[in-house]
């Protein structure tokens, strides 16, 4: 017996020194290409051998196996890396370097010169439908909420978004990708209008002040890129009623959840408003809107969606001011617009990481104008000399737009995407003198342009965007090659410094044509550097720009109106611009500050000489604050505007050339608006039904605001261009049935 279990025991050590003998230790470091990396899975494929790293990134582990292994390498945030290695007896030392996985979660956004707010990049959302129609001063107008973001001057005289010493004809707004033209409602003398469309039809919205994609062009300055949202998350109704306006609109959407459609329709009519806030002007016939739309949305795959948006609208207004020409006469002016608008855009996954994107937009835009006098009766009666003033303008415009892109989806998020978009025009005018002349014209024209652009992912912290546009234009019949790029690079958590260069052509305008003479693109040339910080609810961006001007279009008088003659034109506009928004360190509470420092001057159109223009101001700033009490369900919402004094002009023909008669600076702009949202629930709260009071005050202290002057014909007289009253209150409620979005504004809010 103890024979046997001598025996036992020499048996079961000699087994375990062979089985010691026959591990084999597998050791090493994991790294990625600036540290150690800590919690790194590291294991034999097809076995149960591994490690996890330390701290210090190494990692040891022994196994039993032989032969030729898989050793993987796992980390969340990094591509997997394998390697094969030998087991034969010897110690195995393998150092391992990781590279960083590309994802959108991590991964730096390209952002020069860009504000953006969409469902895919929260991460940099600045200003989202609840945003704008919450802004005090931004009168539930997307420009109006915009201008409180740097690099949009505060122009009040005249529609459009004015950017870094840019025209408003130089920002053009995309819906869906295609452009959109007459995005505002027909200009009226002196009275700056309103956008046509409501921001709550849109789910994404880029605002680019420059350095913007190849995919856009024949914007000089800036592109606001706005994109429609998809199906509703259920049927609703809605009813909107105010002092000035009704309206109600439908939205089904099917059981399936696979298909939607909608249709709304709204009056609005100035008179009561007028009556009790005093107007500068006269009016013989109050504005008053008819608006309607109507949308179908259909998803016609897994990955595809159909969407069909139109939109119309007829308008009406006529005043008279009193004449700066002659004293004891009045200026008459009217206009009545109609105007429709309708928008396709399909969308679809091909495979293979391939994806299509087109769409169509067609807009049909009809404005009748008639200018006159009046003398102390309201007669019609044009003083000597003044004939020129009493004329009928007819303007019908048809304008068709189509863009086709596709994108290849690369390793990680990078791509390639390439297209080809198509531009027709049409504009014809009839202008009916004082004595009944008619001088009829035409102006047709097309633009064809090839794009392509690539996103280049190296590693999270380091992408760039790459591309170029060619542009071929009938009515100028000439091309243009504009290259495009953008480089980001991340510094730390939510930090990131991002530089942008691009080129970037536009027609002339289409009011300075025809021309007598041949004319060439316009041409603007964008260099822009950005740091930005966002984390934990609070952005911060500082921005530094410059822009250089060639070929800007020169004008002269041809039979009483302003005609291109060449593009003798040049300038620049160089600037520094800061945002910081904080949704954090106050309870309930989210504002943001803006600040703009702007140097320009360009010589076009009938300038003398290389100077600022009047709808540039050197400094803007805003400041937007908004509180929202739970307890009550109610928004408080101030904001408050400055720009410093732009200059202005009168500007003289002596025969043979332009000089200036008159020039200053108007006065500094300040406006101060309120705003109250009451949102209390109607009906059973299960019902998903809900109500907005809304109470808005603009300029509530009443400050005097001068936008520039006008000039009698002879130039002697000068007027200041004021706003037509000096305080507006808006008064209204807005109610939603079966979709209740009181948590959209709480979340807006507090989030």
């Amino acid at each position: 017996m103890s024979t046997f279990k001598t025996g036992l025991l020499l048996l079961l050590l000699t087994g375990s020194t062979i089985l010691v003998n026959a591990q084999v230790t597998v050791s090493g470091k994991v790294m990625d290409r600036k540290k150690p990396l800590a919690g790194v899975n590291v294991v034999l494929k097809d076995s149960y051998d591994g490690a996890t790293t330390d701290s210090s990134g190494k990692f040891s582990f022994k196994t039993t196996e032989k032969g030729e292994f898989i050793l993987a390498v796992t980390s969340v945030g990094y591509k997997p890396f394998e390697q094969k290695i030998k087991l034969e007896g010897a110690p195995v030392t393998v150092d391992i370097i990781l590279k960083e996985e590309v994802t959108e979660l991590s991964a730096v956004i390209v952002s020069a010169g860009t504000f953006e707010a969409s469902d895919r990049k929260k991460a940099v959302a600045v200003l989202d439908p609840i945003d704008i129609v919450t802004t005090a001063s931004a009168n539930g107008d997307i420009t109006g909420a915009l201008k409180t973001l740097p690099g949009a001057q505060q122009v009040g005289e005249s529609e459009g978004l004015f950017v870094r010493g840019g025209t408003a004809a130089e920002t053009k707004t995309f819906i869906d990708g295609t452009l959109v033209n007459n995005f505002f409602y027909s200009s009226v003398p002196n009275i700056a209008q309103f956008g046509r469309f409501s921001p709550f039809i849109f789910k994404g919205t880029v605002f680019s002040t420059g350095g913007y994609s190849a995919l856009y062009g024949q914007a000089l300055s800036s592109a606001l890129i706005l994109e429609s949202i998809d199906l509703p998350d259920r049927s609703s109704a809605n009813l909107s009623l105010s002092v000035l306006n009704w309206g109600g609109g439908y939205q089904h959407l099917a059981k399936n959840k696979k298909s939607s459609w909608g249709a709304s329709y709204s009056y609005t009519d100035l008179w009561l408003a007028f009556k009790v806030i005093k107007q500068k002007q006269d009016y013989s016939k109050v504005p008053a809107y008819h608006n309607a739309d109507a949308n179908f949305r259909i998803k016609t795959s897994n990955t595809g969606m159909l969407k069909y948006y139109g939109y119309f609208s007829s308008n009406r207004l006529a005043f008279t001011t009193n004449s700066i020409d002659s004293l004891g006469y009045k200026d008459r002016f009217s206009i009545g617009n109609t105007n429709h608008y309708h928008n396709l855009n399909w969308r679809e996954s091909l495979g293979k990481r391939w994806k299509v994107t087109a769409g169509i937009s067609y807009t049909n835009n009809k404005d009748d104008i008639s200018s006159g006098m009046q003398d102390a009766n309201e007669n019609d009666a044009i003083p000597g000399g003044l004939e020129f003033k009493k004329f009928d303008v007819d303007t019908r415009g048809n304008y068709f737009n189509a863009k086709l892109v596709f994108e290849k989806r690369l390793k990680g998020l990078s791509a390639i995407r390439f297209g080809h978009e198509y531009n027709y025009t049409h504009d014809k005018l009839v202008y009916t003198s004082y004595n009944n002349q008619q001088y009829p014209s035409s102006i047709k024209g097309n633009i064809h342009s090839v794009f392509a652009e690539s996103d280049i992912y190296i590693t999270n912290g380091l992408a760039a965007k790459i591309g170029t546009r060619f542009e071929y234009s009938s009515l100028l019949d000439k091309t243009n090659f504009a290259p495009r790029a953008s480089l980001a690079y991340k510094l730390g958590k939510g930090e990131q410094v991002s530089v942008a260069y691009g080129v970037f052509y536009q027609n002339p305008e289409r009011r300075y044509l025809p021309s007598p003479n041949e004319l060439t693109f316009m041409k603007a040339t964008h260099y822009i550097a950005q740091y930005q910080k966002v984390v934990n609810q609070q952005s911060f961006r500082a921005e530094i720009f410059y822009k250089k001007y060639d070929d800007l279009v020169k004008t002269g008088n041809s039979n009483g109106q302003e005609t291109a003659l060449n593009n003798n034109g040049y300038g620049d506009a160089k600037g520094i611009e800061f945002f910081w928004r904080d949704k954090k360190n106050i309870k309930g509470v989210d504002y943001w500050i803006s600040y703009s420092y702007l140097d320009t001057k360009r010589d076009f159109l009938n300038f003398p000489s290389a100077i600022t223009p009047n709808f540039a101001a050197k400094h803007t700033s805003s400041l937007v604050i908004k509180k929202f009490v739970q307890k009550w369900k109610m928004n408080l919402n101030t904001a408050y505007n400055f720009a410093s004094g732009r200059p202005y002009y009168h500007i003289g023909f002596d025969g043979s050339n332009y000089k200036f008669n008159d020039r200053g600076t108007i006065p500094d702009y300040h406006n101060v608006s309120f705003a109250i949202n009451y949102l209390p629930f109607i009906g059973k709260q299960n019902a998903r039904s809900f109500t907005v009071w809304v109470l808005q005050v603009s300029n509530i202290f009443n400050i005097k605001q001068t936008y520039g002057y006008q000039y009698s014909y002879n130039g002697y007289r000068k007027e200041a261009i004021v706003p037509t009253s000096r305080m507006f209150v808006y008064i209204g409620c807005f109610i939603s049935f079966g979709v209740d979005r009181s948590d959209d504004v709480i979340n807006n809010s507090l989030n």
